[in-house]
């Protein structure tokens, strides 16, 4: 049986950065979990396994269950041999009464900081159902009615203008705090330096085209920054590709001057197919890759500003199918585990290609061979043929090249080993 479209609402998400499936997910299995229990635990313990023992730590995993677990007493373990798992991304959690289990339960982290468990979907979810299983039967769907996509969210969700109407308050606000940061470098031991900053005063003193690519990095940069941070972002569909969706609605906003509701109404479009991609394929890094983050985040760009610019249901489709078919494959290899390299530009470079996708889009009629489905389904494919070194591990791509180079490199003697070597 063929999976239902969810409510957009799952797609987009308040929280603290740097990853989705890696703070957000965990923090919101960790408070979940203690709704769980009758009483206040002697201790709990938090296994984490595969992806989330192989970068939780470059990720805040371990700090973001802490912030609810605090001030019980309670341990991590970091379990990344254990391969025979339902999902890369998977937690359990044991609480104790003196020595007594007294539960345990074990949840997986399935991106977007959604959760799912042996009975399905778990957490504070949205009961919301949509009557399409794709982008496909939503064409027919809307055509037969005179609607557009916005329309049909309009139709299916509750209080939607309202509750986007805060969600996209915050995208602005995480751009805007990621322009105005005076912070140099990013936490962790890459030393990145932030840019969204420089990148923003210098597009001050550009022309177009030039100027607005610059504008674009900027908005893409400095969402980008605020989530490797642990700033408060929004899901777009993930953290690690929080920047995408914001920079090219924002750039439409501030300096094409349309108006909000327009915004809004692109806003609720993304999420239509940002939601179709997680039903039937896959939003997380760890099961599919990059493809499935900045993949994602590029198609609902691009179906959001195909719309902007007057798309009809078809050329918005091809605007988002055009996202996604030029990032398949892309691979989840973040450096050291941070949500940094090369996770930061890659937003930048993904908010361009929305853009062109979108532009592009309106000079066709809309057709095309390959559908948006058919390249979600590939993607979803290509994601479960790719090695675990390039999902979200940090064990292959440039991960990889980065710890070969530290290996290789020279290290200053310490003091006792100059003494010993003297002697």
């Amino acid at each position: 049986m063929q999976p239902y479209v969810g409510s957009i609402f799952e797609i987009f998400k308040v929280g603290s950065g740097p990853s989705s499936s890696h703070s957000i997910g965990p923090q919101r299995a960790a408070k979940w979990f203690l709704q769980m229990l009758e009483t206040t635990p002697d201790r709990i313990r938090v296994t984490l396994y595969g992806s989330l023992a192989a970068t939780g730590k470059g990720h805040f995993t371990d700090r973001s269950i802490s912030g609810v677990l605090n001030p019980i007493r309670h341990e991590f373990v970091w379990d990344s041999t254990t391969t025979d798992l339902h999902h890369p991304n998977t937690m359990r959690f044991e609480a104790f009464a003196g020595r007594k289990a007294i539960r345990d339960w074990t949840v997986y982290s399935v991106g977007g900081g959604n959760l799912i468990d042996v009975n399905g979907q778990t957490g504070d979810i949205e009961d919301i159902r949509y009557p399409v299983r794709n982008i496909t039967s939503a064409i027919s769907f809307c055509e037969d009615r005179d609607l557009n996509f916005w329309r049909l969210v309009e139709r299916t969700e509750s209080d939607v203008w309202s509750r986007l109407s805060k969600i996209w308050d915050a995208m602005k606000d995480s751009i805007r705090r990621g322009l105005e940061s005076q912070q140099e470098l990013l936490p962790g031991p890459l030393k990145l330096q932030r840019r969204a900053r420089h990148t923003w005063t210098s597009a001050q003193h550009l022309q177009s085209p030039q100027k607005d690519l610059a504008c674009l990095a900027a908005f893409a940069l400095a969402v980008a920054e605020e989530n490797a941070d642990g700033g408060m972002i929004v899901t777009a569909p993930s953290c690690g590709a929080a920047g995408v969706l914001p920079s090219v609605l924002h750039y439409y906003e501030l300096v094409k001057g349309v108006p909000r509701e327009t915004i809004l109404q692109a806003l609720a479009t993304a999420g239509l197919f940002g939601a179709v991609i997680r039903a039937n394929a896959s939003i997380s890094g760890a099961e599919v890759g990059c493809q499935g983050e900045i993949g994602s985040a590029c198609s609902m760009a691009a179906a959001a500003g195909s719309q902007i610019m007057g798309g009809s249901l078809r050329q918005i489709e091809y605007a988002a199918e055009i996202g996604m078919e030029h990032h398949l494959g892309l691979t989840c290899d973040p450096v050291e585990g941070f949500v940094q390299i090369p996770c930061i530009e890659r937003n930048m470079t993904a908010s361009f290609r929305a853009f062109e996708c979108a532009n592009f889009s309106t000079l066709t009629d809309g057709k095309h061979l390959v559908s948006f489905d058919d390249a979600i389904d590939v993607m979803y494919e290509t994601g479960h043929d790719l090695q675990s070194a390039y999902r979200e591990t940090a064990r292959g791509g440039l991960a990889s090249l980065w710890r070969k180079r530290a290996a290789a490199e020279p290290r200053p003697p310490t003091p006792d080993a100059g003494r010993a070597a003297k002697c």
